[in-house]
Order: C-alpha cells, then sequence, then structure tokens
C-alpha cells in the first residue's frame, strides 16, 4: 500500500484564492483544493487590487444569490482585467457570465442540478 505525503510536503507553489460571496461550500472548495496540493485561501469577493494580486489564480465560489438580484454581493470587477485563471462554481459562474458580456436569465424550474444550455 502507498503511503499518503502530508499536504505541506507537497504542496504546489502556485496559490489560488477562493473568492467568496457567501458561499455555501467555500470551505469545501478550499478543503478539496488543498487536497490536490495546491496551496488556497478564502478571500472576500470585494477584495482589493493589492489582496487580489497575491493570487495566481480565483475560484469563484457558488452562494444563494443571482447576479440580477438586488441583494447582489459586491464584487472587485479588477478580477477580470488581471488575465489569470478563474474558475466560476454556480454564482461564480454567473458573475463571469454577466462580467463578459452574456446573459443570466431566471427559469421557471430549480437552477441546480444539470441542465441544457447553449453557449
Amino acid at each position: 500500500m502507498l503511503k499518503r505525503k502530508t499536504l505541506h510536503n507537497n504542496m504546489s507553489h502556485h496559490k489560488v484564492g477562493i473568492l467568496d460571496p457567501g458561499a455555501q461550500y467555500g470551505k469545501l472548495i478550499d478543503k478539496t483544493v488543498r487536497k490536490l496540493g495546491v496551496e488556497s485561501q478564502i478571500v472576500d469577493l470585494a477584495a482589493s487590487n493589492d489582496e487580489l494580486a497575491k493570487y495566481d489564480a480565483y475560484i469563484i465560489a457558488g452562494g444563494g444569490a443571482s447576479v440580477n438580484g438586488v441583494d447582489a454581493p459586491k464584487y472587485n470587477p479588477e478580477i477580470f482585467r488581471l488575465g489569470k485563471p478563474t474558475l466560476g462554481i454556480c454564482y461564480g459562474l454567473q458573475l463571469i457570465v454577466k462580467e463578459l458580456g452574456g446573459t443570466v436569465e431566471k427559469l421557471d424550474m430549480r437552477e441546480d442540478g444539470p441542465i441544457e444550455m447553449s453557449v
């Protein structure tokens, strides 16, 4: 049986910022990224430019809001101008779509789980 190395001995030199809009799963995403051997840190979605500059990539986590809602979390649009890899999960994907000029529409049915979409 192979012995598993501890994360600290096998940690990548890259650092991922997990941008948190009130995520239900922010801590789970952080734990999963660290298990993959990549350093990560949960950061506020509206983090300053100086804070954003500390990371090599971003994961914008999910939350209960819609980007079209009046209560949509505030964010720093600089995230999208730094040219760093960015993954959106749930709300994070909505934010990427909106920021890049796409449309996010409410459906008449639940919006979680598998769904067909066109790009």
